[in-house]
């Protein structure tokens, strides 16, 4: 190896041994910062070791405490004889601080190594994040299908009181199968939203949403579902199932059903027909005009409601407006919670925000405004439960426009005039995902979560 290269890896190795040290430097002063709720324990528990020894020089009459203080001040006098106090002082708090530290360092390492055995994070950093997640406000995410399940996953890196109402009137897929075949309430947004919440590793999450493929009769079912669908028997209900469920994924918030009913969408179209079962309404391809459910009036989930009540934020969608938003809303008890809170009878009002599609959608919202899906929900709920509605403001590119047009399907225009007679403020950003390949478009978790907390700050 020639004398260069010797040179350029010692000062590769210097660089990396300063950049240890920084970081570690950098570590140390987090566990100073306020908030972590350590310091004030590390105190207490100085404090009890000072009052367990004075405990214990007044039990002995202070005989073994004396002898061992004079012991100690002969051994500092001697030290002090032969080595100038301006030395051996500085030098004695020196070796203190860094027996300090070296067991303080290595207590914290040995407990990181039972709680982050993989190493991917630093124990303060774990602890840090944990306490602003749980500070975070308390939102209440209302909807189902992709939509809102792309939303939680952006939600859940601003706060851990999160609180996902989901729709249980899906009829079709492997959810329609199982509340068919077994009875039970369809599991499969559910299931979405768990995922989305979900904390824990990321092989247990892709368990949780396989989808076997076998030719017999699990093809087209997902794990969660069929765990979701066992659990409810196991444990008598679907909620209950979701409790176990977000215990085994380590949820961030909860997840929880609209209602334990089991509801069935109708729909009364333009052309008079009455298309009964969620997923037939999309299917028939004709205008909506009426959207029902059967019950009528299902009952509310108790911890929905109180969910509600204490919310800071309400954001409702996104996700297909007569088939995953508005079913939620057919409960009376969650619309009028929700509008009670956002016109603030009994308590101060609260931000309530409508995600808008980027796109119509086929059989649901073609040729739809913006001002059109406000009206749609006002119409199904007969009062106000938002504030101001977000519409992603850049148009997609011609790919994805073309590829879309084939399905009949369209950006939804914003009629800002319409939508302000209203009486919603309408919240622009670019806040979409653009798949370059296929060209289908999505909100983007990350983007449309940063927004809606920056939109919620301001508008407390």
């Amino acid at each position: 190896m020639s004398s260069g290269s010797i040179k350029q890896a010692l000062n590769t190795l210097k660089q990396e041994s300063r950049s240890r040290t920084s970081h570690r430097v950098s570590q140390w002063f987090k566990w100073l910062a306020p908030g972590i709720f350590v310091k004030r324990w590390l105190l207490l528990s100085a404090g009890g070791v000072v009052m367990v020894a004075l405990g214990l020089a007044i039990w002995v009459k202070l005989t073994p405490i004396f002898y061992a203080i004079q012991l100690i001040q002969e051994v500092i006098s001697a030290i002090a004889t032969y080595v100038p106090n301006y030395i051996s002082g500085p030098l004695v708090l020196v070796c203190g601080v860094l027996f300090i530290l070296w067991g303080q360092s290595r207590t914290v390492g040995s407990i990181t190594e039972v709680l982050l055995p993989e190493g991917d994070e630093e124990l303060i950093d774990v602890l840090l994040t944990h306490r602003r997640l749980h500070r975070g406000p308390k939102i209440v995410a209302i909807g189902g299908g992709t939509g809102l399940s792309t939303l939680l996953r952006g939600l859940k890196a601003y706060s851990a009181n999160i609180t996902a109402i989901v729709t249980v009137a899906d009829d079709g897929g492997s959810s329609g199968r199982l509340r068919r075949e077994i009875g039970v309430l369809p599991p499969g947004d559910i299931r979405n939203c768990l995922a989305a919440l979900a904390s824990e590793e990321k092989l247990l999450t892709e368990l949780f949403q396989y989808r076997f493929r076998a030719e017999d009769g699990l093809t087209g079912h997902s794990f969660g579902n069929l765990f979701l669908t066992a659990m409810s028997e196991v444990t008598g209900d679907l909620e209950q199932a979701i409790a176990a469920s977000s215990q085994v994924l380590a949820v961030r918030g909860q997840v929880l059903p609209a209602t334990l009913s089991d509801v069935r969408l109708w729909a009364e179209l333009a052309d008079g027909r009455r298309i009964e079962g969620e997923s037939n309404i999309t299917k028939a391809g004709g205008s909506i005009t009426k959207l029902g459910c059967t019950p009528e009036k299902p009952p509310a989930l108790p911890r929905a409601l109180q969910a509600i009540e204490e919310a800071d934020f309400i954001i409702i969608g996104p996700g297909s407006l007569y088939t995953s938003v508005i079913p939620n809303l057919l409960v009376p008890e969650i619309a009028n919670a929700i509008a009670a809170r956002c016109r603030g009878d009994e308590t101060p009002p609260i931000p309530a925000i409508y995600v808008c599609n980027i796109m119509t959608q086929p059989g649901e919202t073609q040729g739809y405004t913006v001002s059109d899906h406000i009206r749609a929900i006002d119409a199904a709920c007969g009062q106000k439960l938002f504030n101001a509605v977000l519409v992603h403001r850049k148009v997609p590119s011609e790919r994805s426009l073309l590829r879309y047009a084939q399905e009949n399907s369209h950006p939804v225009f914003l009629d800002r005039d319409v939508v302000a007679r209203l009486g919603r403020r309408v919240v622009l950003a670019n806040v979409m995902d653009e798949d370059q390949e296929t060209g289908l478009v999505r909100h983007n978790p990350y983007a449309l979560s940063q927004v809606l907390l920056r939109w919620y700050s301001r508008a407390q």
